[in-house]
C-alpha cells in the first residue's frame, strides 16, 4: 500500500509540474484578490488590519475552488480514473495521494504567500507564525472537502456551480476557526485553540473524506 501511495504520488506531481502555467495561475488569482482589495476601499490601516483576516481567507477559499476541477476532470477524460475505480488497489489510498498532491500545488502555496502579503496591510510580523500554521491545517481539510464535491459532480456538465454549493456550508467551520487564529493572533491573544480545531478538522478530514470521495466516484462513474 505504501509503494502504491508513492507511486501515484509521484505520477500526480510529474503531472503537475508539466501544467506549471495552472498553477501559476491559480497563485496569481489568490494574490491579486489580496493585492487588489486595499486599492479598491479607502479603509484606513486600522480598518484593513482588522479585515485581513477574513480577507486571507475568503482569497484561499476561492483560489482553491478554482483549482479544484483539475483534482479528478483529467483523469476522467483520459480514462485513468476508470481503471482505479475498477482495479483492485484501495481507491481511498489513490484519492488520498491526490488530494496531498493537490495541496502541495496549491494551499501550500497559499499557506507560505499569504501571511507576506498581509504584511501589505500593516499585519505585525509577529502574527506570521499563526497565519502560516493555520493556513497550513485548514488549507488541506479545504482540498479534501472540496475532493467530496468535485467527485460528486464528476459527470455533471457544467457542475462548477453545484460544485459551490455543495463545498461553501461545509467551508465555513475552516474559516472560522482559521480566521480566528489568525485574529487572536494579530492582537495578541492566545491562537492555540482554534489552531487545535483546525487540527481536529484535518485530523476527521483525512480518516474520513478519502472514503467518501471513493465513494463518490462510484456513484459518478456508475
Amino acid at each position: 500500500m505504501l509503494s502504491l501511495f508513492r507511486a501515484v504520488l509521484r505520477r500526480e506531481l510529474l503531472l503537475a509540474l508539466r501544467q506549471r502555467g495552472v498553477l501559476a495561475h491559480h497563485v496569481l488569482f489568490f494574490a491579486l484578490v489580496v493585492a487588489l482589495f486595499p486599492l479598491g476601499t479607502r479603509a484606513d490601516s486600522d480598518l484593513l488590519v482588522a479585515v485581513a483576516p477574513a480577507l486571507i481567507w475568503m482569497a484561499v477559499l476561492l483560489a482553491v475552488l478554482l483549482s479544484l476541477s483539475r483534482v479528478f476532470q483529467p483523469d476522467y477524460v483520459d480514462g485513468t480514473l476508470a481503471q482505479y475505480v475498477l482495479g483492485p488497489e484501495p481507491l481511498a489510498l489513490i484519492v488520498l495521494a491526490k488530494a496531498a498532491v493537490h495541496w502541495l500545488t496549491t494551499g501550500a502555496v497559499f499557506a507560505l504567500v499569504g501571511p507576506f502579503l498581509t504584511l501589505l496591510f500593516g499585519v505585525p510580523a509577529r502574527a506570521t507564525g499563526v497565519m502560516m500554521a493555520s493556513l497550513a491545517l485548514g488549507t488541506p481539510t479545504l482540498v479534501l472537502i472540496g475532493a467530496i464535491g468535485a467527485a460528486l459532480t464528476l459527470s455533471l456538465p457544467r457542475a462548477g456551480l453545484l460544485l459551490s454549493l455543495l463545498v461553501f456550508p461545509l467551508y465555513v467551520p475552516v474559516l472560522i476557526f482559521g480566521a480566528g487564529a489568525m485574529r487572536a493572533a494579530i492582537v495578541g491573544l492566545p491562537a492555540a485553540g482554534p489552531l487545535y480545531m483546525l487540527a481536529a478538522m484535518l485530523a476527521l478530514g483525512v480518516t474520513g473524506a478519502p472514503w467518501a470521495v471513493a465513494a463518490a466516484l462510484r456513484i459518478s462513474l456508475e
